[in-house]
């Protein structure tokens, strides 16, 4: 299985979490992310039982990733980069895409406050590079004619440019929702992987939508 979902019902208040945060920052509609630790937790001017109740559980996942090895990251997320150039093939995390390492690994989140990532079952996603008329483009923004369709360096091209990484979803297929407050364990791309990564893609905050924040590793 390329993805392993712990369902949980959180108490606290997120969202008091992400208004505090926002307020803070002085532009609620602000864009990019802001990386939190613990002692900047810890110095959030809480209002509310239920807010201070958020805080303690974000600090203790946190801690928990820690103790298995992990670096996760917490952020309080307006939205992430974007392509500069729209290309052929989106390389941002707003298309469907797996994650990839050199070494063992995969990936593990949670979406306590806001818009949550979805996934694609397997057999619902196609690799953009093996879309012929996308494979073709990107052929012909390599520079080489159809006999080096199968070539090394243009192979080589795809993955430095991590194309071979993003995915299409196949007419009619249904994304399925990671959901608030689940810690969701990913699949990852390495070589030698046992199973398929799994396909996900960030959602969009749309403007006047509250801020995503998330825990990831």
């Amino acid at each position: 299985m390329n993805a392993f979902c712990w369902p949980r019902e959180l108490s606290g208040d997120f969202g008091e979490v992400v208004a505090v945060l926002e307020e803070l920052r002085g532009d609620r509609e602000a864009a990019g992310l802001q990386g939190l630790d613990e002692a900047q937790l810890r110095a959030l001017p809480m209002r509310t039982e239920a807010g201070r109740a958020a805080v303690e559980i974000l600090i203790e996942d946190w801690r928990r990733l820690r103790e298995l090895g992990l670096e996760p990251n917490l952020d309080c997320i307006r939205s992430y980069p974007r392509d500069e150039v729209p290309g052929i093939v989106p390389t941002d995390v707003y298309s469907w895409h797996v994650d990839s390492a050199t070494v063992e690994a995969d990936t593990w989140l949670c979406t306590y406050f806001g818009a949550t990532s979805e996934g694609l079952r397997q057999e619902d996603a196609i690799r953009c590079v093996d879309v012929p008329e996308l494979r073709a483009a990107l052929l012909g923004e390599f520079g080489g004619g159809a006999d080096a369709e199968d070539d090394l360096d243009f192979r080589e091209y795809l993955h430095e440019c991590c194309y071979d990484l993003h995915y299409d979803a196949r007419p009619g297929s249904v994304p399925f929702v990671f959901g608030i407050g689940n810690f969701w364990r990913i699949a990852a791309e390495y070589p030698g992987s046992p199973v398929p990564a799994c396909v996900h893609r960030a959602p969009e905050n749309e403007p006047g939508e509250p801020a995503r924040l998330l825990l990831i590793s």
